[in-house]
C-alpha cells in the first residue's frame, strides 16, 4: 500500500514533465518560424531602405539652393535620408572604385553633383515610386532621376513571394503543434476519464468538469511557453555568435513580440486542447471507456 501511494505522485510528475517538454518542443519549433519571419521582414526594410535614387542637379544650381533643397527633401514623408554629393566627391568615389582619376585624360570633371536620396520602406514600392517619381522630377533645379527600377520590382516581388510561403508554413505548424499538443493532452485527460464519469454522475456541470484540467493545462501551457523562451533564446545566443550582424536584423521589439506569441500560443493552444480532449469522455457511456 505504501509503494503505491509512493508511486503516483511520481507517476503523475512523470507524465506532467513529459508533457511539458513535448509542448515546450512545439512551441520552439514555432518560434524558430516566426523569428525565421522577422527575419526575412527585417531584411526586406533593410534592401529596400539601401536601394537609392540619384537625383542629378543641373550645373548653374547654387549651393544654398542645394542646401535648401536637400532640406526639404529630409522633410519629406517617404525619405529616409537625403544626401548631397558634390562633383568633387562624385569624382573622388569613382577613384576609389576605378582606382584611375578620369580628370587626367578628360581634362575636367565629367560628373555632375547630384543628391543621393533613400527611401522609408513603406513606400518602396510599385505604386508609390511612381508618385515619387513624379515628386522628384518637379523641382526646377532637377536634370535626370536614375534609379534602378528593376531591381525594386524584384525585390518586392520576392518579398511578397516569401512571405506567402512563410505564412503557408507557419499556419501549417501551428495546426501540426495544435495535433501534437491536443494528443499529449489527451493522454493524460485519458488516464482520468473515469474520474470525468463520476464527476458527471454525481450532479457536476460540464463547466465544473472541465475547470480544473483547464486550469491544470493554464500553468502547463505557461512552463512550456516559458521553456521554449529559454531554448529560442539560447538558440539566438548561439547564432549571433557564428553570424556577424544578426543582432542589427533581429530587433530588440520584433523578439519580445515573438516571445509574446510563443506564450500566448502555448497556453491558448493548451487550453483548446483541454476542452476538447473533456468533452470527448463528458457524454461517453460508461462501456466505451473500456475500449478506447
Amino acid at each position: 500500500m505504501t509503494a503505491s501511494k509512493k508511486k503516483a505522485p511520481i507517476s503523475f510528475f512523470n507524465s506532467r514533465l513529459i508533457s511539458v517538454i513535448s509542448i515546450a518542443l512545439a512551441l520552439y519549433m514555432m518560434g524558430l518560424f516566426f523569428i525565421f519571419g522577422l527575419m526575412s521582414k527585417e531584411l526586406s526594410v533593410y534592401m529596400k531602405e539601401n536601394i537609392s535614387f540619384s537625383i542629378i542637379l543641373k550645373e548653374e544650381i547654387k549651393e544654398a539652393d542645394i542646401r535648401q533643397m536637400e532640406k526639404q527633401l529630409n522633410a519629406q514623408p517617404f525619405i529616409k535620408c537625403a544626401k548631397y554629393i558634390s562633383k568633387e566627391e562624385a569624382a573622388k568615389e569613382m577613384v576609389a572604385e576605378l582606382g584611375e582619376d578620369p580628370q587626367t585624360f578628360l581634362g575636367f570633371n565629367p560628373f555632375q553633383a547630384s543628391i543621393e536620396v533613400k527611401l522609408k520602406s513603406a513606400y518602396a514600392n510599385p505604386d508609390s515610386l511612381q508618385h515619387i517619381e513624379k515628386k522628384l522630377t518637379s523641382y526646377t533645379n532637377v536634370s535626370e532621376l536614375l534609379y534602378q527600377k528593376d531591381i525594386m520590382q524584384v525585390v518586392n516581388s520576392n518579398i511578397r513571394r516569401i512571405g506567402l510561403v512563410l505564412f503557408t508554413l507557419i499556419t501549417i505548424l501551428i495546426l501540426i503543434s495544435f495535433v501534437l499538443i491536443s494528443n499529449t493532452i489527451r493522454l493524460l485527460i485519458y488516464s482520468k476519464r473515469f474520474l470525468v464519469y463520476t464527476m458527471r454522475l454525481v450532479g457536476a456541470t460540464p463547466a465544473f468538469i472541465r475547470r480544473p484540467f483547464i486550469r491544470y493545462n493554464i500553468v502547463s501551457g505557461l512552463i512550456a511557453g516559458i521553456l521554449a523562451i529559454m531554448m529560442l533564446m539560447g538558440t539566438l545566443y548561439y547564432l549571433q555568435g557564428e553570424l556577424a550582424g544578426l543582432e542589427q536584423i533581429l530587433r530588440g521589439e520584433g523578439l519580445l513580440v515573438v516571445y509574446g506569441a510563443v506564450l500566448v500560443l502555448g497556453v491558448v493552444l493548451s487550453v483548446l486542447a483541454a476542452y476538447f480532449a473533456v468533452n470527448r469522455y463528458l457524454y461517453m457511456a460508461r462501456g466505451k471507456m473500456y475500449y478506447i
